[in-house]
């Protein structure tokens, strides 16, 4: 292994034995300038060969040049631009005369920045939606966010769908968040959209990234100032549905000297209410209707949310950069779920009533360390960069269910009361490195190595109040610890030719899992082990058809990998009412994927996608009536078929007026057999999202959207159509550097969920849900921002562990 790199770093050096050239930037008092724009140009046509930035004692310098004559153009603001006689570079080192700058002569009253970051950004491997360009992003949350991005869907659950498919992984600065659905949604209720800066969607992420995730990856960045002096921002909100809502952030940066400061801070309150009924009907073997169960659930949910981020970056030299960065959170919840249901006989006549009432009060706890490391070989962009991480969560939850029985006319039979402790903990460590080298033939190498270890331990402790003392249930009593080491290793080639871009890759990832379930004196000790090695390939082309880029066709293809949530694969079960109960699986099996997309852009603002994806034992949501208790638990689907179209536009039909929409046609087929019931079925469904944005004038501006889709399957569910219409108003103020905003989701009440659940044994099932969803939100948010910019550093080497995290 030692030769091999050696080798490897020969090689990188031979390629690198060619002519450079190099220079200094000096200001009028002949002080250096650090952050000029040096452009190196053609001589013979002025077409654009490299650029370079100034370092802070003012040098530049090109790597690899070859023989030719060249300009020289450089530029910075405040200063005349300066463009140079031709010179000639032929086998040497070309070493040229200091360049002075002179400063602008112009006077300027006023300059006012019109720009305006678009919605949405296609890139050959990703999307990349500015969260900020939305008014009704103002006071919600990062889950809200995601619901209103192109290609993305989120359920009542929280699960995440990208174009129609499930197994979608999130991440947040790069770094995956390591949770379950329920706690991902909860975490990301927690994050105000406005310390979000972006929202990249990856279909098919390039091999860097992790092979986890057989629908793509969501990766979320939040907003980091990169400037000298000290800088920042606020957002405060206040949003009013049934209940109230509050998200606040502020974040901040202090660069002096060598040391660069950071924080990100958030506090907020989501409270809210669903309002669940669910309808149950039971038929013998020949197919008779022989009772029925309905059950109402009033769901209210009190969730706080509590994150810190904190971090440095020493730059010890102008190549060599370490850093240091905390996070952690502290979000409690409390919810308080009351239960009212009916059983009915064959006469549809009520044979008996139950009421149960489930608090629980849950504690969910975070705190990592990320250690980081880059070496910047050159100007032109060979690094060398290292990440090691320790994250820890930490559950505790505790929930009382009673379980009341009554007879036709309401009185009463009997009383269960059950008592649950479910402390769970996850420790997880990662290290990578990552190596970046450009060529000189104008294309660029990636390569990585990556290791994880992840121990989870889960622990179920229950007990029936008899005689209001608690005696052990062992029915349901239980603990359960999960081992996990992933070892990766990845290759990426991309280069830019005349009008085509290429982009390949392959990553390499070895699986060793290990599970034990402990038992107690009811049930026994059992474990179970696995291993698996697999390649992921990874292929993207852009082509640009005419030298305007009026036409772009773009391919992608990858391979991906979707595994079981840690604690999917404990065995027990516990109940959620008298009639419910939730288990784990830990047969599940990880889901493969082969994903081609083909796109076309029109001038860079319409993007029209062909998609196909086949994948292999889906992980997913299964269910199973079992005499009087409904079994909800994962499972694999044999198979799924995704295919169809979608289309992303950006139109401007006056100057004040701009539409983006996204629709999709897809379709969802599902194969498999459940508990002894075949599923063979396959539906299309559409989709659309408009957004409409207003300039009113340079101050005001507004927004009116909306969200509509017709029936979608998913697995054994069936959703029917749904969808609503948001409006939002801002007003910038202090000079633009703050902005309150007014907005209201849900206009018309329509966000409101129903369903049936099929391909149950002798018996069917439907559900309709009313949801907290009509919420008026007002928003302030203030940025100050002095001295110059920097580049911002991606930290973090846990690129797919978080969101399988499950308590």
């Amino acid at each position: 292994m030692t030769r091999l790199t050696i080798l490897f770093f020969l090689t990188a050096r031979v390629l690198y034995a060619q002519p450079k050239i190099t220079g200094t930037i000096f200001n009028a008092s002949k002080q250096p300038i650090e952050g000029t724009v040096v452009s190196l140009l053609k001589a013979k046509d002025s077409t654009f060969v490299k650029a370079a930035i100034s370092e802070s004692n003012g040098q530049f310098e090109f790597l690899n040049i070859k023989s030719e004559t060249y300009l020289l153009m450089v530029s910075n603001i405040g200063f005349q631009k300066y463009i140079s006689t031709p010179f000639a570079v032929v086998q040497t080192d070309v070493t040229l005369p200091a360049v002075t700058l002179q400063e602008e002569n112009k006077t300027l009253a006023e300059v006012k920045v019109t720009g305006k970051k678009p919605f949405v950004e296609t890139k050959i491997d990703r999307t990349v939606v500015n969260v900020d360009a939305l008014i009704g992003n103002a006071g919600s949350n990062a889950l809200e966010v995601l619901e209103k991005s192109p290609g993305i869907a989120v359920d009542q659950n929280g699960g995440i769908r990208l174009k129609g498919k499930s197994g979608v992984v999130v991440f947040v600065d790069d770094k995956p968040t390591y949770l379950s659905a329920d706690d991902l949604a909860n975490y990301l209720k927690s994050l105000p959209a406005g310390s979000v800066e972006t929202i990249e969607i990856m279909p098919n992420p390039p091999a860097k990234y992790d092979a986890a995730g057989n629908a793509g990856v969501i990766n979320i960045r939040m907003k980091r100032n990169v400037l000298k002096g000290f800088n920042g921002g606020i957002s405060l909100s206040y949003g009013q549905g049934v209940y109230k809502r509050t998200n606040n952030s502020l974040n901040f940066n202090y660069r002096i000297n060598k040391f660069n400061f950071f924080s990100n801070a958030s506090v907020n309150q989501n409270n809210m209410y669903q309002d669940l009924t669910i309808w149950r009907r039971y038929y013998n073997a020949s197919g008779a209707y022989t009772s029925a169960f309905t059950q109402n659930s009033y769901i209210q949910r009190n969730f706080g949310g509590n994150n810190l981020k904190v971090g440095f970056d020493y730059y010890a030299s102008k190549k060599a950069t370490f850093g240091l960065v905390l996070n952690g959170f502290y979000n409690p919840s409390l919810v308080n779920v009351t239960n009212k249901a009916q059983v009915l006989n064959a006469s549809n006549e009520v044979t008996s009533l139950v009421e149960a009432i489930s608090p629980t009060n849950k504690i969910w706890t975070n705190g990592s360390i990320n250690l980081n490391y880059t070496y910047k070989f050159d100007s032109t962009g060979k690094e060398l960069s290292t990440n090691v991480d320790y994250i820890h969560y930490q559950s505790k939850s505790d929930q009382t269910l009673t379980n009341t029985l009554s007879d036709p006319q309401n009185k009463f039979v009997s009383q269960s009361i059950l008592l649950s402790f479910l402390p769970t903990t996850i420790d997880i460590s990662t290290a990578k490195i990552d190596y970046v080298n450009p060529l000189h033939s104008g294309g660029k190498f990636e390569t990585g190595l990556k290791t994880s270890i992840i121990g989870t331990g889960n622990i179920a402790d229950f007990f029936d109040v008899l005689d209001g003392k608690p005696s052990p249930n062992y029915e349901f009593t239980n603990n359960f610890n999960y081992n996990e080491n992933i070892n990766a290793g990845y290759l990426n080639y991309s280069r830019d030719f005349k009008r085509l871009s290429v982009q390949a890759g392959l990553r390499f990832e070895n699986t060793n899992i290990k599970g034990h379930q402990l038992g107690n004196k009811q049930s026994r000790d059992s474990t179970f082990t696995r291993k698996y090695n697999n390649l992921f390939p990874t292929f993207y082309l852009q082509y640009r058809m005419d030298t305007t880029n009026t036409h772009q066709l773009g391919f992608s293809f990858g391979r991906r990998i979707d595994r079981p949530n840690y604690q999917d694969m404990n065995p027990f079960s516990y109940p959620l009412d008298r009639f419910t109960y939730y288990g784990g699986n830990p047969f599940l099996q990880p889901t493969f994927s082969y994903n081609l997309e083909l796109s076309h852009t029109f001038k860079n603002k319409i993007t029209t996608t062909l998609q196909y994806s086949i994948a292999k034992n889906v992980i997913s949501e299964t269910n199973e009536q079992r005499g009087t208790i409904y079994y909800s638990r994962p499972g694999n689907f044999g198979q799924r078929i995704s295919y169809g179209v979608s289309m992303n536009g950006s139109f401007q039909p006056t100057k004040w007026w701009t539409i983006n929409v996204y629709t999709e046609y897809i379709s969802n087929g599902f194969k498999a057999t459940l508990y002894g019931q075949k599923l063979d079925a396959s539906l299309f469904y559409w989709a659309v999202i408009p957004t409409n944005q207003f300039q009113i004038n340079s101050s005001w501006s507004a927004e009116l959207a909306g969200s509509y889709q017709t029936k979608f399957l998913l697995g054994q569910l069936l959703i029917y159509p749904i969808g609503s219409v948001r409006a939002g108003l801002a007003k910038k103020m202090w000079k633009n550097q703050g902005t309150i905003k007014l907005n209201v989701s849900d206009v018309f009440y329509t966000n409101q969920i129903k369903g049936d659940i099929r391909n149950i044994a002798n018996a069917s099932a439907n559900w309709f849900s009313y949801l907290d969803s009509r919420v008026v939100t007002l928003s302030l948010s203030y940025r100050f921002n002095k001295g110059k910019t920097l580049n911002v550093r991606q930290t973090g080497g846990s690129d797919s562990e978080k969101s399988r995290v499950k308590s």
